[in-house]
């Protein structure tokens, strides 16, 4: 992977203050990609490879530096560009391109939001109060909302907070397995343990594919490119180096979750992490866990959702969705109606959806997102930037198209189903909005006196 110069990179070449550090993108991707996935999906993760739980979370950081690659590439040539939307409609010159695929980001945000939901409400929120899961899952969704419709404001120094506290939660499940594994006790040999009566590699592949929806996040520091100081230098190496972070964490935890418990134990809880660190004897109370992967789910699901409702707020005020998506509170300003419409569709899916199939439709949806950014920065090779700028090899985005489509053939009909519906939703709204914007248009014409079209 190489640098192109044509001409110094300004740096006030935007209305926004370039103050993001390094230190700081890198802790913010890492704390995204991290999230809270990890805290949910190990069991279900065993129920694929068994104890093979290393063997999917390497693969998936290997499928994810491919497209983290043409991100680096097209971030840094267009450092204004705003994401694969954008990037689409450069490439391909088609707004039902952009709005699919932007679209296709707020489903995928709206599907992760209820997935997190029902991770919240799991094991680890019934070590404090045992309810059932789907009315919790609901509430804590509406709480989010509030939060969300007051005005929550996300600074990079709380970020760095809530990463220290994601991150510890892992490397307590590590450190207490090698504590354990020291003291004579665990199980090493099931690391290699695959499923009976399935093929390795088939399992493995299958297993990549929920554990790819650990990766995803990285994407959205597409959108702080702006902020971050000298980024051809500094957007790559935050990227690739927080990927690389979270890979080596996963994996460890991985290992560890193997060594401490069977497979058929870890999948049958919806907390697998707390059940590791209850299965290693450490003498850490069960509350004080649960504490943090609360902590971890719902920072995922707040940040999740903000992003979400602004997109949504965003292609409303473009006219690529319904305008009353861009209403807001008088005083807060905050898109209340975008929140309350994602909030109630977030609150339908985890009442027809389970995590394993909410986690699957997250990653089909991103991976046309992908793909959309993997053909992007071939197609656009030929458009010549004047400042320098990160260039990926040109076989990396062919890998990233090839493994975004090997990743698709391997989805269910379930998680197609999942995820066509939403985005005949989409569609849906879209010409609602079309048509809405194109009725207003004649309107003014009309009370301009002039003859409309």
């Amino acid at each position: 992977m190489t640098s192109e110069t044509r001409a110094p990179e300004a740096q006030d070449d935007t209305k926004l203050r370039r103050s993001v550090t390094g230190l700081l993108l890198f802790a913010f991707i890492l704390g995204d990609v991290l999230g809270a996935g990890i805290y949910a999906l190990m069991g279900v993760l065993s129920e694929e490879v068994g104890g093979m739980l290393w063997a999917p979370l390497l693969l998936a950081l290997l499928l994810a530096l491919l497209t983290a690659g043409s991100y680096a590439e097209l971030v840094t040539k267009y450092p204004r560009a705003g994401g694969a939307a954008v990037f689409a409609e450069r490439a391909f010159k088609r707004p039902v391109v952009s709005f699919l695929v932007g679209f296709c980001m707020l489903a995928a945000g709206v599907t992760s939001a209820a997935g997190l939901a029902i991770a919240f409400a799991g094991e680890y929120f019934s070590t404090f109060i045992d309810l059932p899961t789907t009315p919790v899952a609901i509430a804590f969704l509406v709480v989010v909302a509030a939060l969300n419709a007051r005005g929550v404001r996300e600074s990079l120094g709380a970020n760095l907070v809530m990463t220290a506290i994601e991150v510890s939660g892992l490397v307590i499940v590590i450190v207490v397995v090698a504590l354990m594994l020291g003291g004579g006790e665990g199980d090493i040999s099931r690391v290699v343990e695959a499923p009976q009566g399935v093929n390795t590699a088939v399992a493995v592949l299958g297993g990549a594919i929920i554990a790819f929806y650990s990766f995803v996040g990285f994407e959205t520091s597409a959108n702080m490119v702006e902020e971050v100081r000298n980024p051809s230098r500094t957007y790559p190496r935050a990227l690739f180096g927080a990927l690389g972070v979270a890979g080596l964490i996963y994996v460890l935890v991985g290992l560890a979750s193997s060594i401490a418990l069977p497979p058929e134990e870890l999948s049958e809880s919806t907390g697998p992490l707390l059940a590791v660190v209850e299965a290693s004897g450490a003498h850490i109370p069960s509350w004080i866990f649960s504490a943090i992967a609360l902590i971890a789910v719902a920072n995922g699901a707040l940040l999740t959702m903000i992003m979400t409702s602004r997109l949504a707020f965003g292609m409303a005020e473009q006219g690529l969705m319904p305008s009353a998506l861009g209403r807001v509170l008088p005083k807060r300003r905050t898109p209340w109606v975008a929140i309350l419409a994602t909030t109630v569709v977030a609150a339908l899916l985890t009442l027809v959806g389970d995590l394993a199939t909410l986690a699957e439709t997250v990653v089909l949806l991103l991976l046309f997102v992908f793909l959309s950014a993997n053909v992007s920065v071939l197609v656009l090779r030929r458009d010549r930037v004047e400042h320098k700028h990160f260039r990926v090899w040109t076989f990396v985005p062919v890998l990233g198209i090839i493994s975004c489509i090997v990743l698709m053939t391997q989805q269910s009909g379930t998680v197609w189903l999942f995820g066509a519906i939403l985005i005949a939703v989409g569609v849906v709204l879209h010409l609602l909005a079309r048509w809405g914007h194109n009725r207003s248009e004649r309107g003014r014409i009309e009370q301009a006196g002039a003859r409309p079209e």
